[in-house]
């Protein structure tokens, strides 16, 4: 018999006779009861103050479509803020007014049509409880009568064909909201200019020599070993007032010399590198990211934004990523005096594809 540690009773063994009278439970009988939770349905409809008080309704319907007319007066005063505070070059103060007036009148566009179609949902339109019941989804007659009804009752429900004032003004808020954006498009390039000609061209012509990418110190053929990259600029941009940014974004250059054994050159552009130096420009194909990135063993660019790769050995070619066009190359040469230099612009447009679009 075994005793309590504190008290010294002892303590009689279980009697294993009643578990033997206990049924075995199997896996598998245990029985899942039925979620007892019913359906509380609906809460109690609370109506709102302009179901109550046709003035209240009428205040908000003028609120709503006064929104969207506030939309549209947002929408013209940016492309009127575009016109009557322009950016002038190396002006900062411009810029901000610029950015500042636009900002506000597209600001004002968004905002009035999303306050006003809120609005709208909230005072206005029929508030009512529904469930949609799910089921199958079919083609016969009484599935497509179904569809247009319940266009109907959405129709009904909103009031937007018998709220003609909103209705229109909201129209015209959606018609009038995407030309800021139209109009701030042509911006991209100079007023008095076509666009499409100023991406073909950039500052590289016959004769210019290369130069240093910041510096702007000329470049000599012996200068470039095997396995080198530089950086590479058209000389005299440095000297530009106006518009230098613009000039590099599209002139940028890459430099590179490799064993001219390794190049795999067309038989039509032989005579566009000299003695193992290419050129090509430095804006991805893709969307215009510096391509800055060279592996001299295996004479691949890389483009860091969106890792497409270009075989400088084989005319830049793609041999991985998005990009779906190799990077077009500058024909260079050597002057009298051992200087590298263009001998045309480049014959295609650099940059992304799409500017080849027109």
């Amino acid at each position: 018999m075994a005793q309590d540690d504190h008290s010294g009773a002892e303590l009689a063994a279980a009697d294993s006779s009643h578990a033997a009278n206990v049924p075995a439970v199997k896996t598998g009988t245990a029985l899942i009861q039925a979620d007892a939770f019913e359906n509380p349905g609906f809460p109690p409809h609370r109506p709102r103050v302009t179901d109550e008080d046709p003035k209240k309704e009428r205040r908000a319907q003028r609120t709503v479509y006064t929104l969207f007319y506030l939309s549209i007066l947002g929408s013209v005063w940016a492309i009127a803020a575009y016109m009557l505070f322009p950016i002038e070059s190396n002006d900062v103060g411009a810029v901000r007014l610029n950015n500042m007036f636009i900002g506000l009148g597209a600001t004002l566009a968004l905002l009035g049509i999303g306050f006003g179609a809120v609005h709208w949902a909230k005072a206005l339109m029929e508030d009512v409880e529904l469930a949609d019941e799910r089921h199958k989804i079919g083609g016969n007659e009484v599935a497509r009568a179904g569809a247009v009804k319940v266009f109907q009752d959405a129709d009904r429900e909103s009031g937007f064909t018998r709220r003609s004032v909103i209705r229109n003004s909201l129209i015209g808020a959606l018609v009038v909201f995407p030309l800021p954006a139209i109009v701030l498009f042509r911006g991209w390039a100079p007023q008095d200019e076509h666009p499409v000609e100023l991406l073909s061209h950039t500052m590289w012509q016959k004769g210019t020599r290369l130069a240093l990418d910041p510096s702007g110190a000329p470049i000599k053929a012996a200068d470039v070993t095997i396995g080198s990259a530089f950086h590479v600029i058209p000389e005299g941009l440095n000297d530009l007032e106006h518009g230098r940014l613009e000039q590099k974004a599209k002139a940028a250059v890459l430099l590179m010399r490799l064993n001219p054994e390794d190049l795999n050159e067309n038989v039509n552009r032989t005579s566009w590198s000299y003695n193992g130096i290419v050129a090509y420009s430095k804006i991805c194909t893709h969307v215009g990211c510096p391509v800055a990135l060279y592996e001299q063993h295996t004479h691949h660019l890389l483009c860091p934004c969106h890792q497409s790769q270009f075989d400088v050995a084989d005319h830049c070619k793609v041999i991985f990523g998005p990009a779906k066009r190799p990077l077009p190359q500058l024909p260079i040469a050597v002057d009298d005096e051992g200087y590298l230099i263009a001998q045309s612009d480049f014959t295609e447009p650099v940059g992304p594809s799409f500017w080849e679009r027109h």
